[in-house]
């Protein structure tokens, strides 16, 4: 299993980090010892600036490669809400050498996911985060510049989507850092769907 994740796909995300909109999706893996569903999060001692940042994920439905997207739509039948931990400070050193984000963005239990709920009917999908019960994220998903299934035709074409495999769909504006013993609640379509501790 591994996740696939995307990165700028919300307009102000992308601003409130510097970052240029992008015109096709920025796509980089997380590896399943990343991915964790249940217990606490632990803030790496390799960073002084670990931040959050909600994304909805979808649950890949068959295997699949080099789709369209009217076949994409037909391979997926799950959602969840996930969190891409970030390892900031040293993402920024990273991309300052023009070096991969890989141990900023996928080390152990970077990547967060909640229980999935099935597909629901209704296309615009809404979200939100709260930290410490404060509301730092709400997103939808009809703010996303490239659509789920756009986002699934474009990593078949390179990489063979396995059955289990999870797509991390970008993450709205109002990231931020962590400390021990803040709360994290995720809320999807209006209702909690998992709540995490931050040690």
């Amino acid at each position: 299993m591994k996740a696939l994740c995307i990165g700028r796909n919300y307009v102000l995300h992308a601003k409130e980090l510097n970052n240029e909109v992008p015109e096709e999706p920025v796509v980089f893996i997380k590896p399943e010892t990343a991915i964790f569903y249940s217990g606490a999060f632990e803030i790496p001692d390799f960073s002084n600036n670990l931040q959050y940042e909600v994304e909805l994920v979808v649950k890949i439905a068959s295997n699949i490669k080099n789709v369209d997207e009217k076949q994409a739509d037909n391979s997926w039948e799950e959602i969840a809400l996930g969190i891409d931990f970030t390892a900031r400070d040293l993402q920024q050193k990273l991309k300052e050498k023009g070096l991969p984000w890989e141990k900023a963005k996928a080390f152990d239990q970077s990547a967060f996911v909640s229980p999935f709920v099935p597909r629901p009917s209704i296309t615009d999908i809404e979200f939100a985060l709260l930290k410490n019960a404060q509301q730092v994220q709400k997103g939808n998903t009809s703010e996303m510049l490239f659509s789920i299934n756009q986002l699934i035709a474009h990593c078949s074409k390179y990489f063979t989507l396995q059955t289990g495999d999870l797509l991390f769909t970008g993450t709205p504006a109002g990231v931020g850092r962590l400390e021990s013993g803040d709360r994290l609640q995720g809320q999807l379509m209006g209702k909690e769907i998992f709540e995490l501790e931050v040690i």
